[in-house]
């Protein structure tokens, strides 16, 4: 009877120890577009980023990685009026290496554009928000958007599924396995007496 209590108390230490070691790693990196990286939007899809920003639950931790041709383009952080008006000049931070990676530290409104003249015209901007509402980028002059409940949005090469929200599901999926294995080494230190 008291190997049996002394191997219950060892299986429930391991299984304390399984969920003490288990960590919650929720910060992901996304690509800015996508499939479509860091350019022009087509004149078919020209709210491409706004679409984007609005699918993707960013939160701190995160990361923005802007691809493109280095020769071609650059992304700058700018200010809300200079987002709206496209003014490119004396930007907050300027990146033109074309694996441009941007982490996101602090709650607020992150605003992106195009280096390049023009392109800002052209839709080639993002509006990141952090914290509160969520990411929303509504202009008066854009047009209808897809419903918030929508399943995935429409690229080039076909659609992509709406990325993992802030809700607990990887840590409850993380959970479950963390409870299993404890529960598979208690069955076999109960087998072994």
């Amino acid at each position: 009877m008291a190997s049996h209590n002394i191997c219950f108390l060892v299986s429930s230490l391991l299984l304390t120890t399984l969920f003490q070691i288990q960590t919650k790693v929720l910060c992901y990196q996304y690509k800015v577009g996508d499939l479509d990286a860091w350019g022009i939007p087509t004149s078919t899809n020209s709210q491409l980023y706004a679409k984007w920003s609005k699918f993707h639950n960013l939160t701190l931790g995160d990361s923005l990685l802007f691809l493109y041709p280095p020769s071609q383009d650059s992304v700058i952080q700018v200010t809300q009026e200079s987002y709206k008006s496209c003014n490119i000049k004396d930007p907050i931070l300027y990146m033109n290496n074309g694996n441009s990676l941007f982490n996101i530290t602090s709650h607020g409104d992150f605003y992106f554009t195009s280096g390049v003249v023009g392109h800002c015209q052209k839709n080639q901007k993002i509006h990141i928000s952090i914290g509160g509402n969520g990411n929303v980028d509504v202009e008066a002059n854009s047009p209808t958007s897809l419903p918030a409940n929508a399943p995935s949005y429409q690229t080039v090469f076909g659609n992509i599924p709406i990325a993992p929200s802030s809700s607990n599901s990887p840590h409850l999926a993380s959970t479950f396995h963390v409870l299993i294995i404890g529960s598979i080494i208690s069955i076999m230190f109960f087998a072994l007496m």
